[in-house]
């Protein structure tokens, strides 16, 4: 992807792990890297996480966040369309925001992804303590979802874990060899039904049994009897009861949707994000407002899928590239700060090696990997 461009030059000193991973971090100006990759990152990417300049008037450690508003607003929408173009059929973009500019950054989403494609806003409590010097203690920040289709995003998005009262449901009474297993009823509403879902049911002791009134048999005879052969509907301890069918835990797609509301105990702080950096980088000066590797491992997992590509191209302290190596995604990170040695290429090395921080007992992570390094030579600008 990188390799055959003249605008890039691989920085063998800066590089990280194994080579030639797949994955990659650039250092340039993100909307000249996405011009120079072109078709070549076309429709690749199955999620873009970013965490852009909020244009809230403050000034942090890294960077000025006093753009103007109508500086922001060109640079926003021509980078919002230029990551649009480099999402699959069922890609998703998240935006972090706050209260500064999060009305601005829907309508600009709105106007790159069209307002049907608009998926969520989610709500982050990002801080646990209060701040009493202020109005209000704001302790919430957003996240916005947007995908390149929506109806192909919510065929392909994952759940979240099930909880344990969900697992719980999940029994083997009857010692079935394929695990645990819940009944459901094994009949339905008639009104779509057709003539083959009506029968007696004879259960393996000589018993009939016929649909209530108003309801059919879920499958027809021939489905039904098969499934009595294979051991997959239930009558009861006794044999007597209602055919009911057994729906076993390892082949269901057990999970929850996810909320719009994630808890701080749920994915993690500001907070705990600097704690984690700063035990990381002893060296450096961290971030103010890092996101926690628990934050962008729920995107990561509702969005994405091992193997599969995710871009981030505002990588701050690399956050992002680190969780997605942990996780088995490829990346790409783009960053035109000096923090992408500093911090970025630090931190990856960190995780290559095995850092215990983060994200890496949750999902036993132990090191390896890799990641390139490049550094972007076009001249090209734009606002």
């Amino acid at each position: 992807m990188l390799e055959g461009s003249n605008d890039f030059t691989l920085e063998a000193k800066l590089c990280v792990g194994e080579a030639h991973t797949g994955n990659a971090i650039v250092h340039g100006e993100n909307l000249a890297v996405l011009d120079s990759l072109g078709d070549d990152i076309k429709g690749r990417v199955k999620c873009v996480y970013i965490d852009p300049p909020y244009n809230n008037a403050e000034v942090y450690r890294h960077y000025d966040d006093r753009l103007g508003r109508r500086v922001w607003l060109d640079r926003m929408t021509l980078r919002m369309a230029a990551l649009r173009e480099t999402l699959t059929v069922d890609g998703s973009l998240w935006v972090s925001i706050d209260d500064s500019e999060l009305h601005n950054l829907r309508q600009i989403g709105d106007e790159v992804f069209r307002p049907e494609n608009f998926i969520s806003s989610v709500v982050w409590n990002h801080r646990k303590t209060r701040e009493n010097r202020r109005p209000f203690s704001t302790n919430h920040e957003y996240i916005l979802c947007f995908a390149k289709s929506a109806e192909a995003f919510k065929r392909s998005r994952n759940l979240l874990a099930a909880p344990p009262e969900l697992l719980a449901r999940y029994k083997n009474p009857d010692n079935d060899p394929r695990g645990a297993w819940q009944s459901v009823s094994a009949n339905v509403q008639d009104g779509h039904a057709t003539k083959s879902q009506f029968y007696k049911l004879a259960a393996p002791n000589g018993r009939l049994h016929s649909p209530p009134k108003g309801r059919c048999w879920v499958y027809n005879k021939v489905k039904m009897e098969s499934e009595i052969r294979a051991g997959r509907v239930y009558f009861g301890r006794d044999g007597n009861a209602v055919p009911r069918l057994k729906k076993y835990l390892k082949e269901a797609k057990i999970g929850v949707a996810p909320s719009t509301l994630w808890m701080a105990d749920e994915v993690g702080t500001t907070d705990s994000a600097k704690k984690h950096l700063m035990a990381l980088l002893t060296k450096e000066a961290v971030f103010d407002t890092p996101k926690p590797e628990g934050l962008v491992q729920r995107i990561l997992h509702i969005a994405s899928n091992p193997g599969d590509l995710v871009l981030d191209a505002y990588m701050g302290s690399g956050t992002t590239a680190s969780v997605a190596m942990k996780m088995g995604r490829d990346f790409l990170g783009i960053e035109q700060g000096p923090h992408i040695t500093t911090h970025c290429v630090k931190r990856l090395r960190a995780v290559c090696e095995g850092e215990e921080g983060g994200i890496s007992s949750l999902v036993g992570w132990t090191g390896g990997g890799g990641c390139d390094f490049y550094s972007h030579r076009s001249k090209l600008t734009r606002v």
